[in-house]
């Protein structure tokens, strides 16, 4: 499979390494200091697009790949404020779009665990559930994608929690989601139900950033050849 790294940063540089032990082909490489070639001509060269850029790109990047007919991957958060949008054209053009906050095995199966966990506390109000992620210095978003996920299953299933917020908070109807940043950390994800009785804890915590890109080249060999939506559950099979 021939495949375009749309952000050749230290993800970017994961990625090729496990493609390339896979048999793939990588056909571009694209990222700041050489932004002209990242141009419709060169991404038809792929079978499939691999998009980590930052939030204030990434969008566009994703549209680009689409319209050149190319199926993509994008792991960049920060962007989601758009992603119906891109979901939409995705759906009425007949493309390829798959989107995953953290392609980690572990951690969709922790997204899994979040869930079942969620619904299991819903009944019982006398646990507040709080939220703690850790990452390197030089992660550019706060709260991560990851921590968002979480947050956002949790106020699916706990419907006293209206909103998350980024910060300390007495208001029981807000979701505390509290961002370290430490080094060196490739990021743990901490889920915690308190009460005057007990606490429930789960946490993931990545020793290395392989298992996310293994689960990106993963993502890129499942969608090609597809049209639609998708997402690691879609992947994973869950």
């Amino acid at each position: 499979m021939r495949i375009a790294l749309i952000g050749y940063g230290k993800m970017g540089k994961a990625i090729e390494g496990i493609a390339l032990t896979r048999g793939h082909e990588i056909v571009l490489r694209t990222n700041i200091d050489n932004l002209e070639d990242n141009i419709p001509e060169n991404i038809r060269k792929a079978d499939v697009a691999i998009e980590f850029t930052g939030p204030e790109s990434a969008f566009d990047n994703i549209m680009l790949c689409m319209e050149s007919g190319v199926p993509v991957v994008s792991g960049s958060t920060g962007w989601l404020d758009r992603y119906d949008e891109a979901a939409k054209y995705c759906r009425a053009h007949g493309k390829a779009f798959l989107y995953a906050s953290n392609f980690s095995i572990g951690v969709n199966i922790f997204f899994e665990l979040n869930k079942y966990l969620a619904t299991l506390i819903a009944p019982h109000p006398e646990y507040n559930v709080s939220l703690t992620e850790i990452h390197h210095t030089q992660k550019k978003d706060a709260p991560s994608g990851t921590a968002i996920t979480l947050a956002d299953q949790v106020l699916e299933r706990i419907r006293s929690k209206k909103s998350w917020v980024n910060h300390i908070s007495d208001n029981l109807d807000e979701l505390e989601i509290i961002s370290q940043r430490t080094d060196p950390a490739p990021g743990t994800h901490i889920v915690k139900y308190q009460s005057a009785i007990d606490d429930i804890e789960i946490v993931h915590t990545a020793h290395s950033r392989e298992g996310f890109a293994t689960g990106a080249v993963l993502a890129a060999e499942f969608i090609r050849g597809k049209k639609g939506v998708f997402s690691m559950k879609d992947v994973l099979g869950f």
